[in-house]
């Protein structure tokens, strides 16, 4: 089993990091739009979530994505909501344990601990939302989510992604 504590350690540190000073629909908007950007830039096949607390205030599925993408944003967001972390961190970590969400009594029909959804945090507020992304793999849809929050905050997305 391969030893994920060093991307465990990187995304608890991007977590701090990347805490947003405010957060408002506004800013949800920007955040949303800027993933969408990059995707459209790209050439991503995405689907893409901002939630303010638990509502959806941002929700766009790109061509190519189906019922199923959106599905994976609702699934990814919950589990963020639940642990207050990054779902892939939740992932990695209840990989490393050979635990699964079931551990936790969470149903795979409403949570799942693939990588994607991150938590909005407010500096000394804590969770208001997450930023959630599905159409890539796991590592790539949280790297996503990731840039962009260093874009909005002006920080430098190579000083702050994963190894």
């Amino acid at each position: 089993m391969p030893d994920h504590t060093a991307d465990i350690a990187r995304i608890a540190y991007q977590e701090t990091e990347l805490a947003l000073p405010r957060f408002n629909l506004e800013i949800a908007w920007q955040l949303g739009e800027r993933a969408r950007s990059l995707s459209v830039e790209r050439g991503y096949k995405l689907a893409i979530e901002v939630r303010r607390g638990p509502a959806t205030v941002f929700l766009t599925a790109m061509d190519g994505t189906t019922p199923s993408s959106v599905d994976w944003l609702r699934r990814k967001a919950n589990t963020c909501a639940w642990f207050a972390r990054s779902t892939y961190s939740t992932g990695l970590q209840l990989a490393q344990k050979s635990q699964t969400l079931a551990r936790h009594a969470l149903a795979d029909r409403d949570y799942a601990a693939d990588g994607g959804s991150v938590p909005l945090m407010v500096k000394d507020a804590g969770l208001v939302g997450s930023l959630t992304i599905s159409g890539l793999d796991q590592r790539a849809d949280h790297e996503l989510a990731i840039e962009v929050l260093c874009l909005h905050l002006g920080r430098s997305y190579a000083e702050l992604k994963l190894d």
